[in-house]
């Protein structure tokens, strides 16, 4: 039967573009997870959770993210 060969072969087609599709979600969804986004922004944020506010501060001041008057100012609230 000629016509068995042809079903056979139809039977799968779906198979590939669905298993590349699903190979190339698994891959987003960890990609956007290694990268701290998360779902809708729920993701873990890249800094440590057992930092304090004052050493955060620190860091931004030593990375020049902020200046000397802005440090000091945010230092003396966080006092």
């Amino acid at each position: 039967m000629p016509w068995m060969n042809g079903m056979w072969g139809m039977g799968w087609m779906w198979f590939f573009p669905f298993l590349f599709l699903a190979g190339l979600g698994v891959f987003l969804m960890v990609f956007m997870r290694r990268m701290g986004g998360g779902f809708c922004g729920t993701g873990s944020s890249p800094r440590n959770k057992d930092e304090t506010p004052k050493e955060v501060l620190d860091q931004r001041y030593a990375k020049g993210e902020i200046t000397r008057e802005q440090y000091l100012e945010m230092r003396k609230d966080l006092d």
